[in-house]
C-alpha cells in the first residue's frame, strides 16, 4: 500500500526481500546501500541476533522518477529469514508494494527455498495480498557456489508465475541492481494503473 506525501510531493514505495536464512537478502541490500549516492539514501538500519543476520529490517530509500509528477521513493525492508521471526515477517509484509524472493543457489538449501516461498504466500494471504498478483522477483543468489543447482532446475522448482528472474552473486553485486530495478519497474506499473 503506498503512501503518498502530498506536501512533499512524494509516492513511497515498499520492497520487501524474502527469503530463507542467510541467502543473501541483507547482502543485496548491502550492496545496493554502498553503491546509492549518499544524497538520495537514509540511513541503513541493521539489528543482528545470534542465530540470523537480520533480526528486524533494513530500510533504504531509494529516488527513482516520477509518477504524475511525484518523486517515487522505495523503501527497501529485509525479513528475518529464520520461521522463529514469523511475527516480524509478517508485520514487515504489511503495506508492501513488492517482493524480491531471494533463493539461495546451493543444493542443502533448495527445501529451504520452497518452505520460505510457502511461507510468503501464506503471509501475504494473511495480509490481503494475492502472490500471483503483487510485483514479485526471483532472485537465484550464490551462483558463484560449486554447490549452485542448475539455474533451470531451481526455476521448475521455485517458479510461481512466470515472473522475471535473476541470477546473482550478491557480494560482487552480480544480478543486484538488475533484480532491483525489476521489481521497481513492476511496482511503477502499477501506480501508474492507479
Amino acid at each position: 500500500m503506498t503512501f503518498i506525501n502530498y506536501a512533499a510531493r512524494e509516492i513511497n514505495c515498499k520492497i520487501v526481500y524474502y527469503g530463507p536464512g542467510l541467502c543473501g537478502k541483507t547482502t543485496n541490500l548491502q550492496y545496493i546501500y554502498d553503491r546509492t549516492n549518499p544524497a538520495a539514501k537514509g540511513k541503513l538500519i541493521s539489528l543482528a541476533t545470534e542465530t540470523d543476520r537480520t533480526l528486524f529490517f533494513d530500510f533504504l530509500p531509494l529516488d527513482l522518477g516520477t509518477v504524475k509528477g511525484f518523486k517515487t521513493r522505495f523503501h527497501l525492508y529485509t525479513v528475518p529469514g529464520q520461521v522463529f521471526y514469523d511475527a516480524s515477517r509478517k508485520l514487515i509484509l504489511k503495506g508492501v508494494d513488492g517482493v524480491v524472493f531471494v533463493a539461495d543457489s546451493q543444493e542443502a538449501r533448495m527445501e529451504a527455498n520452497a518452505e520460505s516461498i510457502r511461507n510468503l504466500d501464506k503471509n501475504l494471504k494473511d495480509q490481503g495480498y494475492d502472490i500471483s498478483v503483487i510485483p514479485y522477483v526471483l532472485q537465484f543468489n550464490k551462483r558463484d557456489l560449486p554447490t549452485a543447482v542448475p539455474s533451470d532446475e531451481m526455476y521448475r522448482q521455485l517458479n510461481i508465475k512466470g515472473e522475471p528472474t535473476f541470477e546473482a552473486t550478491a557480494p560482487t553485486g552480480v544480478g543486484v541492481f538488475d533484480t532491483l530495478k525489476a521489481v521497481a519497474r513492476q511496482v511503477l506499473m502499477e501506480l501508474k494503473k492507479k
